[in-house]
C-alpha cells in the first residue's frame, strides 16, 4: 500500500467518498437489473474504483473523456447527476443520454463526457482525434481514454497507439486490467500481458500502477497530466485491477474460481484505503456511517427520480438521427459567363483547395495524399501549398485515421478523410457506422460529426476484385449518414463546399473512371445543393434513373435512343441518402415507366430500394414494371472483356427500355 501519511483528512474522506458512491450505485444497479427495471447489458465497475476516483478529479474542465461500456463510475466521478445517469438506465427521457443510450452509452456534453462506447476499442480512434483537434488548434486541453486490457487485442489499439505518438496528440490512455476480457483470461488471449510495453513499443511513456491503490491511481495520473501539459504529447497508464462482479449480468462466472474473487476482494480498492484510513487515524466509523447515509439517500432519490420519470414519446423515434436543424445551404455563386476546361480530377482538387482556404479548420487526412498526391493524384501539389500539418498524410490504417476525423469533427474541426477505394473503406466501416452514424442518435443531438469522407468507388480501370467494387448503396443504407455522388464538374468542384458545412458526416463517393474526364465549367463555380436529384435530360417516354460513373453511359444510350424517337428522361440521383423520392416520382409520373441503372450488384442494391419505393408511391401511374440494369453479380474480374461486360453499358440500357416499352 502506497505510503498516505502525507493526505489530509478532508482529502481520504473525499477519495472514499467517491468510490464508495460508484460502488454503492452499481450495487443498487444490480439489484435493479434483478427486478428487470435495468435491461440490456450491464456491466459493472465493482473493483475498479479506485481508477475512474484518482483520474478524473484531476483533468479540468475543459479536457475530455472517453469511456468504454463499463463507465457508469466515469460518469458519476466526472459529475454527470446520478439522477440522469440512473435515468439512462432505465431508458428514461430525463437521462443523461434521452434514454436512447442506456447503461452503456452515458453522454454529457456540458461536462466532455463523450460516453461509453460498446465497440471493444472503438473509443480509442475517437479520443486520439479529440487530441488531435486540441494539438492542431493549440486548446491546452487533454482528452482521457478509458479501455479494458480486451481492447489491446484490436488493431483499433494499435492503430491509435502508432497515431497518437506520430502525431504527438495531448491524450491520456488509461487501461483498466482486470485481468479477464469477458471470459478470458489475459495470459489467455495475450502473448504479452504487459500491456504498458505495447504503449512502449510505440515510444509512448508508460508505466504500470496499482489500480487497487487509489493514492498510487492519483499520483500517476498527476505525473502523467503534467507530462501531457508540457509536452503535449501521449501517455498510457496500464492500471492492474480485478471486477468483482461478472462481465455482465448475463455471465454465470464459469470461468473463475470463487476463492479468486474472494481474495481479491479483500484487496479491493475500498477495503484497502478505508482500513488505511481508519488505522492512521485520519477517518472513523462514524465517518464512513456518515458518507454511506448520504450516499444512500442520493441513491435513493436517484431510483425515484427515474421511476417518476416519463418515457420518451413515440413521436420522437426519429429525431436526432440528423441534425434536427441544418444550416442554410451556401449561396451559390454568380456565373463568369466564362468557361474554362478542366478534369473532374482537378475539379475536385479545387473544391478541396478552396475549402483549406476559406477555412483554417479543414484539413485532408489519408494514404498518401501528401508526397504523392493521393492514389488518383486528387491532392498532388497541396502538401506544398498547406503544409504537412493540413495535408496529413496518414499509416496503412483505414479505422484508426477515420477514426481520428470523426474525433476531430466532434471537437469542432473539419476533417475531410479520403480512403482510397471503397473496398479499403471496409476496414473502417466500424467507426463510420458505430460511431460517426450513430453518436448522434445516441447522445441525444448532444454531439454530431460534421465530417467529410471521399473515396473512390467503381470498375472500369482493370483493378480486379479488390479495388473495383461499387458499394455506395451498402452506406446509403445506414441512417446517420448523408451519401453524395458527384458525376458534373460542377458537382465534383460544388458539393465538398456544401458538405463542409452539414453538421453531420457527409460520404463522397468518386468514380473512377470520372477522374480523367474532361469538360467546361464555369471559372466562378462555386457550392451546389446536396439534398436534390437534378433532371440532365428531359423526356416524356421513360425515366432513367442512375447515378456517378453509370451518368454518361446512360446520357448516351438516351441519345441513341432518341434515333428510335425514344424520349428518355435522365435523372442524375446525385445524393443517395436521403433519396430525393419528390423529383423520382414526378418523373415516372409523367413517364410512366422507369429503368434504373446501378453499377452495384442488383441483389439488395440501391437499385431495388428505388423500384421498391416507385411501386410503393407511384405503382398505379405505371405502364410497366420498373427495369434494372447492375452490374453482374460476380466479383469484378481482371480481364478488360469480362470487367466490361460485368458492369452497365449502353447496349444493355438501350435493351432494357426497350423491353420496358414493349419494343424488345
Amino acid at each position: 500500500m502506497t505510503d498516505k501519511i502525507h493526505l489530509s483528512r478532508d482529502h481520504v474522506l473525499d477519495l472514499l467518498g467517491k468510490m464508495l458512491r460508484v460502488r454503492k450505485f452499481e450495487d443498487k444497479c444490480a439489484e435493479l437489473y434483478t427486478q428487470e427495471k435495468i435491461r440490456g447489458f450491464l456491466h459493472l465497475y465493482d473493483g475498479e474504483e479506485a481508477i475512474a476516483a484518482g483520474v478524473i478529479p484531476h483533468l479540468g474542465e475543459k479536457d475530455r473523456i472517453v469511456a468504454t461500456y463499463r463507465e457508469h463510475g466515469h460518469a458519476l466521478i466526472r459529475g454527470v447527476p446520478m439522477k440522469s445517469v440512473m435515468a439512462e438506465m432505465y431508458g428514461k427521457a430525463t437521462g443523461c443520454s434521452g434514454g436512447r443510450g442506456g447503461s452503456m452509452h452515458l453522454f454529457d456534453a456540458d461536462r466532455n463526457f463523450y460516453g461509453g462506447n460498446a465497440i471493444v476499442g472503438g473509443g480509442l480512434p475517437l479520443a486520439g482525434g479529440l487530441a488531435l483537434g486540441d494539438r492542431m488548434q493549440d486548446t491546452g486541453s487533454v482528452t482521457a481514454c478509458f479501455f479494458g486490457e480486451g481492447a489491446v487485442a484490436e488493431g483499433e489499439f494499435h492503430e491509435t497507439m502508432n497515431l497518437a505518438q506520430l502525431w504527438q496528440v495531448p491524450a491520456l490512455f488509461v487501461c483498466e486490467n482486470n485481468g479477464y476480457a469477458m471470459g478470458t483470461a489475459l495470459a489467455r488471449s495475450e502473448s504479452q500481458t504487459d500491456i504498458h510495453q505495447k504503449a512502449a513499443a510505440y515510444g509512448i511513456p508508460s508505466e504500470v500502477v496499482d489500480g487497487n491503490d487509489v493514492v498510487a491511481v492519483e499520483a500517476a495520473a498527476r505525473r502523467a497530466l503534467a507530462a501531457i501539459r508540457e509536452t503535449a504529447r501521449p501517455y498510457f497508464l496500464e492500471c492492474r485491477t480485478y471486477r468483482f462482479r461478472a462481465h455482465s449480468m448475463f455471465d454465470a462466472q464459469l470461468y473463475r474460481d470463487k476463492a479468486e474473487v474472494e481474495d481479491w476482494r479483500q484487496r479491493g480498492p475500498i477495503v484497502r484505503f478505508q482500513g488505511w484510513g481508519t488505522g492512521a487515524g485520519l477517518i472513523h466509523d462514524k465517518d464512513v456511517a456518515d458518507l454511506e447515509a448520504r450516499i444512500d439517500a442520493e441513491i435513493a432519490e436517484a431510483v425515484e427520480f427515474a421511476e417518476s420519470s416519463g418515457w420518451e414519446p413515440l413521436a420522437d423515434l426519429t429525431r436526432h438521427v440528423t441534425a434536427e436543424e441544418r444550416p442554410d445551404p451556401p449561396a451559390a455563386a454568380k456565373p463568369s459567363g466564362e468557361t474554362v476546361e478542366m478534369t473532374y480530377r482537378e475539379a475536385v482538387k479545387q473544391g478541396i483547395r478552396d475549402a483549406m482556404i476559406r477555412d483554417d479548420r479543414v484539413f485532408l487526412m489519408g494514404e498518401d495524399v501528401g508526397a504523392y498526391g493521393g492514389c488518383y493524384a486528387v491532392s498532388k501539389g497541396m502538401m506544398d501549398e498547406f503544409g504537412e500539418g493540413r495535408i496529413r498524410d496518414t499509416p496503412l490504417s483505414e479505422s484508426g485515421y477515420t477514426g481520428f476525423g470523426i474525433g476531430a469533427a466532434a471537437m469542432g474541426m473539419r476533417p475531410i478523410v479520403e480512403l482510397m477505394t471503397v473496398n479499403f473503406s471496409l476496414l473502417a466501416l466500424d467507426q463510420i457506422m458505430n460511431t460517426a452514424a450513430t453518436i448522434r442518435h445516441m447522445s441525444a443531438g448532444q454531439f454530431g460529426i460534421p465530417l467529410v469522407i471521399r473515396m473512390a468507388t467503381g470498375a472500369g480501370k482493370q483493378l480486379a476484385a479488390q479495388h473495383s467494387h461499387s458499394l455506395e448503396g451498402w452506406y446509403a443504407h445506414i441512417p446517420g449518414l448523408r451519401v453524395l455522388a458527384p458525376a458534373t464538374l460542377e458537382d465534383a468542384r460544388g458539393m465538398l463546399w456544401t458538405a463542409l458545412n452539414d453538421p453531420d458526416p457527409v460520404l463522397i463517393f468518386e468514380n473512377v473512371m470520372l477522374y480523367n474526364r474532361t469538360g467546361e465549367i464555369d471559372s466562378n463555380a462555386g457550392p451546389v445543393d446536396i439534398d436534390k436529384a437534378a433532371i440532365r435530360r428531359p423526356g416524356k417516354n421513360i425515366s432513367l434513373i442512375t447515378y456517378g460513373g453509370s451518368l454518361y453511359k446512360t446520357l448516351e444510350a438516351a441519345e441513341e435512343l432518341s434515333k428510335d424517337g425514344i424520349e428518355a428522361e435522365v435523372i442524375d440521383l446525385r445524393v443517395l441518402r436521403p433519396l430525393d423520392d419528390a423529383t423520382i416520382i414526378a418523373s415516372v409520373a409523367r413517364t410512366r415507366r422507369a429503368v434504373i441503372v446501378d453499377e452495384g450488384w442488383r441483389s439488395g442494391s440501391l437499385s431495388a430500394e428505388i423500384a421498391a419505393r416507385i411501386h410503393e408511391q407511384a405503382f398505379w401511374r405505371m405502364d410497366a414494371p420498373v427495369g434494372r440494369v447492375c452490374s453482374a453479380e460476380v466479383p469484378i474480374p481482371y480481364p478488360k472483356h469480362l470487367e466490361d461486360a460485368s458492369i452497365p453499358q449502353v447496349p444493355a440500357i438501350v435493351a432494357a427500355v426497350k423491353a420496358a416499352l414493349g419494343k424488345g
